[in-house]
């Protein structure tokens, strides 16, 4: 017997970055509830401890995209970094910092006078030159009330022509990837609920989640087969990097502005999410990313998942209304 109201329960109790969410997504309680929720994560749990570790000058670790005195060695033999600026400032989002609050103005007028990227020393808040770090700037900086029209302008002009988005463009592909194309999508939707976007991001927003559709969130469009394996399994954090469940998340997301009905087209990937399901109703994190982090906030590999379950539990009720 799977058992969704304990595992409810459980969403509710650990931690304020979760609860609110589930309070909103998936309990649809009164906006003055989960807001009065979302504001203990500035001060207590994950939210606060992140917080903590921010440098006087606004970044974390000294830096934008790499931490301060990072080499390649260690990225070989350990793992790409997470704990510089721009992971930090998408964990808080993932949170849900309040924008309005004053630590968040504060935070986003430090990183902008004093944060600059590793690729060329521009401004942190104008971008640079790869999509999949753009889309995140533009979903950050949107959410955080930061105009970020520029960047947004800049993936609209960087499409492929199959609809999407990729990274290695400037390195010669002239394909989608789905990674990149969901950094992007996140951003372009972001943008668009904080200032109603334009007639081409729009369009740019819907051509990309066309090129994730016809590929039923994780096929070949050439031959049918999986594109990668992994996107089958649940990683979190996401950083950059891709899974159905995250696809999900970011269609029902969409769906909140948009008010569209779940396509069909998404099915096979719901079922396969239902499937996941565990008997206690939760589901279990297959992933963890290597590399230097913060803090961990699942118990890792193989244990039940608060931040999976939480995206699980609001898809389906999204989907079809089921916990």
């Amino acid at each position: 017997m799977r058992e969704p109201g304990s595992a409810l329960e459980w969403l509710l109790r650990v931690d304020p970055a979760v609860s609110w969410q589930a309070m909103r997504d998936i309990l649809a309680r009164p906006k003055a509830e989960w807001r009065a929720e979302r504001a203990r994560v500035e001060f207590e749990g994950w939210g606060a401890r992140l917080l903590s570790h921010q440098d006087p000058d606004g970044q974390w670790a000294g830096g934008a995209f790499l931490p301060s005195g990072f080499t390649s060695t260690e990225w070989r033999q350990v793992g790409q970094p997470w704990t510089a600026t721009s992971f930090c400032l998408s964990q808080l989002r993932e949170f849900g910092l309040d924008p309005s609050s004053e630590r968040a103005r504060r935070t986003v007028a430090l990183v902008g006078a004093n944060s600059r990227w590793d690729n060329a020393g521009e401004p942190y808040w104008q971008g640079e030159v790869e999509e999949c770090i753009n889309g995140r700037v533009v979903a950050d900086g949107a959410y955080f009330g930061v105009d970020v029209s520029s960047i947004v302008e800049r993936l609209l002009g960087e499409r492929q022509p199959d609809g999407g988005w990729n990274c290695e463009r400037a390195n010669g592909s002239d394909r989608s990837s789905f990674a990149t194309t969901i950094n992007v999508l996140e951003g372009l939707l972001e943008h668009e609920r904080a200032t109603g976007g334009t007639g081409h991001s729009r369009a740019a927003r819907r051509s990309g989640e066309e090129y994730l559709l016809e590929r039923h969130l994780f096929r070949r469009l050439s031959t049918g087969e999986p594109a990668d394996e992994a996107f089958l399994s649940f990683v979190h954090p996401n950083r950059w990097h891709y899974d159905v469940l995250r696809a999900l998340d970011y269609f029902r997301d969409a769906a909140t502005l948009d008010g569209r009905a779940p396509d069909g087209r998404l099915e096979e990937a719901v079922e396969h999410l239902r499937g996941r399901r565990q008997p206690d109703g939760r589901w279990l994190l297959d992933r963890r990313l290597p590399g230097r982090v913060w803090f961990d906030v699942d118990d890792g590999e193989g244990s039940a998942s608060s931040w999976v379950t939480l995206r699980a539990m609001r898809v389906l009720a999204w989907c079809d209304g089921s916990l």
